[in-house]
């Protein structure tokens, strides 16, 4: 039976992942390691960026090939992680993300993730929505 208020797994696999996307993004990389980055997205991935562009699994894959070690000294910062919804298939959460370079540039975003979760219990990114967000 599913425990309908446990998204510890979901919460965790948001935080591990911005931190691979911060280090791919922030450093030289092994270029190995965009495959293993690439590996928590779903095939069938699809992202509605802060600008409302459409982006498949191939265009997240170019988007980091392309941008791999190229931010340097940038940061992400994660907060108000939130459940939305927790079913047997998988999950829908909300957070906050800031993110900061070395030349100061700057961005606030609300993202929302559909997240599936396969038999062997792995968590795979299946489609984010991101919004600029102003306080």
């Amino acid at each position: 039976m599913t425990d309908y208020t446990d998204y510890t797994n979901y919460f965790d696999e948001v935080i591990q992942a911005h931190v691979a996307i911060e280090q791919w993004l922030a450093e030289e990389r092994d270029p190995s390691e965009l495959d293993n980055l690439l590996s928590r997205f779903s095939p069938r991935f699809s992202m509605v960026s802060p600008l409302g562009r459409v982006l498949d699994f191939d265009a997240l894959s170019e988007l980091f090939s392309l941008a791999g070690g190229k931010k340097l000294g940038f940061r992400i910062e994660l907060s108000e992680l939130r459940g939305i919804a927790l079913h047997d298939g998988g999950a829908t959460v909300s957070y906050r993300e800031q993110q900061t370079d070395a030349t100061g540039q700057h961005s606030d975003r609300r993202s929302t993730v559909v997240f599936e979760k396969h038999a062997d219990g792995r968590v795979i990114w299946l489609h984010l929505q991101e919004t600029f967000y102003k306080a």
